[in-house]
Formats: structure tokens, sequence, C-alpha cells
């Protein structure tokens, strides 16, 4: 049986502005089951690499019936930070056997 981990994903929530009218955000962390995480291909990499200037490291499945935001947010898996590349791609759950429908690439946060 397959089976996929828990990760953390930081949610981002506007809480006010600043001095310059820009948007102050607060992160609070939401433990997501069931994460299929997978090495990026070199294909994958290089593609990301071309359109987003981004390096991704691996890609995640996400379960069927999840309804978060994944643009541009950190997760933590692993031991580590990383930041989401670009927005989930998403398929019919009708269509797809098993328990996952999305995915979405990461890239890791230095320092």
């Amino acid at each position: 049986m397959i089976k996929g981990i828990t990760i953390k994903l930081y949610q981002k929530t506007e809480t006010g502005t600043d001095d310059f009218n820009h948007p102050i955000y607060t992160e609070t962390s939401v433990d997501i089951e069931n994460v299929l995480v997978a090495p990026s291909s070199e294909q994958e990499v290089l593609d990301t690499l071309n359109l987003h200037g981004r390096k991704a490291i691996y890609t995640l499945g996400l379960p069927k019936g999840d309804n978060h935001d994944w643009t541009d947010v950190k997760v933590e898996f692993f031991g580590q930070q990383f930041r989401t590349i670009g927005s989930k791609v998403e398929g019919i759950e009708a269509m797809i056997p098993l328990e996952w429908n999305a995915k979405v690439r990461v890239e890791a946060i230095n320092g």
C-alpha cells in the first residue's frame, strides 16, 4: 500500500498593512497528511528553471479533497524548509486512481 508522509504547510493570513500600504502577513502551520514526496526529474528541474528561474528539488503529490492554497508558500518536511513554485496542478478526482490528484513543485529555502 502506498502511503504519504505528514508535512507542514505554512498558510499566509493578511493581518494589516505597513506604512507604505503593503500587506502584512502572518504564517500559521497546518499539518497535511498523506503527501507523496518524490525527487524532481532532470526534465522537471530544467523546465522549472527555464520557466520560473527556480530549481525544483521535489514534487509533492497532494491528496484528493485538499483545498489549501499552495501558491508560493513555505512547507516543511524531512527536517528542512521549502517554498512552492507556482500553483498546484490538479486533475479530475474521479478520473485518477489512488488517493492523489494534484501536484506542486518545491525549491529549497537557503539559510
